[in-house]
This record gives structure tokens, sequence and C-alpha cells, in this order.
């Protein structure tokens, strides 16, 4: 409607003054300020126009955007239609005949200013330059958190509100919010609700523009704090030359900061360390039983399961079991004695050979008990209590010579050599 106007007032003065051209040059902005958030794109809409001259056809040849913090007639220019060094980040969206829009991808805080059009006809006089221009101002989206108490610390069961603020919208949330928790889509709305909050609550939040995800604001940790939960004992066991170990886990915020250990016994509780782990250096049957562990932080306490230790000893052996082989072991050396006594007394009546057999490498298994420096030998064996052994190889060799023994005039039958030990020769023997 303007444009009309102007040519039919145009039309008029030539009526009066011929040879006077009329001029009608002009570069219009929709908006002078613009408002962007960091990482979204923008853009400026522009128009512009040129006046038709008598005898000569005119027709735009160059557009240019520049930015303020540039010589606009000079350059650098932001965009230049004659260049082929423009970056990407710089589109131009309109055309060589009135639309001179143009779009700014991912703005930084360091594109704010003002911009400014310019285009060049195939006159030599035929530029404009619109001066006034449009100005980009930048902001970043940030989240408020609000707690109904006001206090800073966030505890289990509490509640929190955290508002996405975009500056541009001035302080009206009109725009589309998405919500990231952990990096993850969480939820949509200018304004988070979390309710009742728990040790899962806990997290980084930011938010975004819902059409533009990089548009991300800061990120807002929430730390919610909490009494001990889970609160549980393990067993380690020692490698070569180490130690038994009872450790004690539990899941707080803030982490635990009191450990205290208590051995069981029927209803008493006798404290018996204060440390993350109980360490047993000479680790021997009065040390099973029970135990549990009880933590403390600043939001309360929690004790553990019982734990229930039930000692085997590797090392020693039952007496009775190793007096009882030990003896038999005794019997059969002496009986092998005897035998051997009788032997040579019949050797003396029967021809000798030069003959010798090894007897070697026979194994006997003997029981024997080890003990520990805590345990002696008289008390190593409790009434009802087991026991586990250790085995020992003992190996007996002898050089004895062949004995040919005379058989009777009975073919049919075996040799028979008997033996018999004396209780005193026993006893002289062990």
């Amino acid at each position: 409607m303007g444009v009309e106007h102007a040519n039919l007032t145009c039309a008029l003065i030539l009526l009066f003054l011929s040879g006077v051209p009329c001029r009608m040059w002009k570069v219009g902005y929709q908006q002078q300020h613009i408002c962007a958030v960091k990482g979204s794109s923008v853009a400026i809409l522009c128009s512009y126009y040129y006046p038709k001259m008598p005898n000569v056809k005119l027709r735009v040849k160059r557009v240019i955007w520049g930015h303020e913090r540039y010589n606009i007639y000079d350059g650098p220019f932001i965009f230049d239609s004659q260049s082929k060094n423009n970056a990407t980040k710089f589109e131009y969206i309109g055309n060589i005949r009135h639309n001179c829009s143009f779009k700014i991808h991912q703005v930084e805080h360091n594109d704010s200013g003002k911009y400014i059009f310019r285009f060049i006809t195939n006159s030599k006089k035929g530029k404009w330059t619109g001066v006034i221009g449009s100005t980009l101002k930048v902001v970043d989206l940030k989240v408020l958190v609000m707690k109904p108490n006001g206090e800073g610390i966030m505890k289990e069961g509490e509640s929190v509100n955290l508002t996405c603020v975009n500056g541009c919208d001035g302080g009206n949330h009109s725009s589309a919010i998405a919500w990231f928790k952990d990096g993850e889509p969480f939820n949509e709305g200018p304004v988070l609700y979390i309710h009742n909050m728990s040790s899962t609550s806990s997290g980084s939040y930011a938010c975004s523009l819902k059409k533009h995800t990089g548009t991300l604001s800061e990120v807002v940790s929430i730390h919610v704090e909490y009494g001990p939960k889970n609160t549980s004992v393990s067993v380690r066991l020692p490698d070569t030359g180490g130690k038994i170990r009872l450790v004690c886990s539990s899941d707080a915020n803030p982490p635990v900061d009191n450990y205290t250990w208590f051995a069981i016994d029927d209803d008493d509780a006798m404290a018996v360390g204060h440390h993350r782990e109980l360490h047993f250096d000479g680790f021997g049957p009065a040390d099973g039983g029970q135990y549990l562990c009880s933590v403390t932080n600043t939001h309360g306490s929690q004790n553990s399961s019982i734990v229930t230790l039930k000692i085997k000893r590797t090392e020693a052996t039952v007496i009775t079991n190793m007096l009882v082989i030990a003896t038999i072991t005794m019997l059969f050396i002496v009986t092998v004695g005897v035998a051997i006594k009788r032997l040579c007394k019949r050797r003396m009546e029967t021809p000798e050979t030069d003959f010798e057999e090894n007897i070697q490498n026979t194994a006997i298994y003997v029981n024997w008990p080890m003990f520990d420096n805590s345990q002696s030998q008289a008390g190593s064996q409790r009434e009802g209590e087991p026991q586990e052994v250790t085995y020992a190889t003992v190996h007996i060799t002898k050089r004895m010579a062949n004995i040919e023994q005379q058989m009777d005039t009975h073919d049919n039958e075996h040799p028979v050599i008997y033996s018999s030990v004396c209780r005193n020769q026993l006893l002289n023997s062990s």
C-alpha cells in the first residue's frame, strides 16, 4: 500500500517537473530488536525496494549482510552474494527482488549486535544501505531451584520445583520447554515438580527449548541426602599370608561417618571394632560366632543383619585317631621285626642264596596334630568340637635276605609264619 502510494505521488510530480526522476530506495526490518536463546536459530526478516528509473531498467546484482563491528561499506561482511567463502552458519533466505531475510544458525553470544542489509544494482549510483538495522540479543536458559522450606539442603521425602527461565520471554514462560535428567529426556513444561524426593531423585537436570535441543541450559545438580540404607556385611578370604576380614557396606548420603562392630553372645552385644573392616589376626575357634555392624551419618543409623562364622581347623587332628594309627604302625613294625628274627633262625638250617630283595617305599599314613600359638596340645580337642587332619607319609626301607623255606611232605599246603608280640616288647620298642 505504501509503495503504490509513493508511486502515485511520484507520477503526479512528474507531470509538473519533467525530467526529474522519482527516487524510492528503502530497506525495512520487521523487528529492530530480536532475542534468541543460545544454540537456537533465528531469522531476521527484511524487505527492500528500489525505484523504476526513466530510461534505466534497474536490477539487483549483489546483496550483502554486515555486522556493526565491521565496516558496513567496505567489509568484511557476514554474507556476500558474490563471495564463495560464506560460512554455513549464515544463510541468505531472501531473493534479488524484494525479500532480504537472513538466518543465523546456532547463535552464540558473540553473534549479538546490529545486523545491516545493503544491496547494489546495475546502476553506478544504484545502491542502498539500511542503516537502521536489526539488533540481536542472545541469552541463556537458566534453571531456578525453589524449595518450599527455603533451605539449601535437600532431604529425602521433601519436594522441590525447578523452573526453566527464558530471558527472551520476559518471565512469561511462553516457550515450549523440555527437561533432561542425566542427559536423557525426562519431562516437559516450564516448571518441573519433584515431590517426595528419594535417592533416585538425585541427578543432573537441564532444560531446553522443545524445538531446539541445542539450547540446553546449564546443568543443575540435585543431591538428596538420606540416612544409611542396605547395610550389609561381606567376608573377604585372605590371600597367602593375609587376614580374614569382615567388610561393612552401606548406601548413605552423606557417606557413613561412624562404624561399630559388635560380637553377639546370646543376648549380649560387645563392641569389637570401629572401622569399616574388621580384621582377625590369629583366626581360631575362639573367633567363631555372630557379628554385625552398625553405621551412622547425620540423618540416621542402621544395623546390618547378623553374620555367623563357623571355624573349621585344617591343621589339628583328633588325638585318639592319631594314637590308634600310631599304635597299629608300631605293631606292624614289631611284627615285621619278629618275623625277620624267626626267619634268620631258620636260615641257619637251610642253604643260603646270594639273592637279596629290596623292600622300599612302603607308605604308611599317620595323622598328626598341628597346633597354632594360641592352642596347646592339651586343649587341642574339645568335647563335641570337630577337628580336621593333616596327613604325613612315613617311608620304611629294609634290606633282607631271601629265605628259601623248606617244604614239608605236604605239597598242597602253604607255608605259614607265626609271630607273637609281647606287651613288654611293644613298650620297649616304643
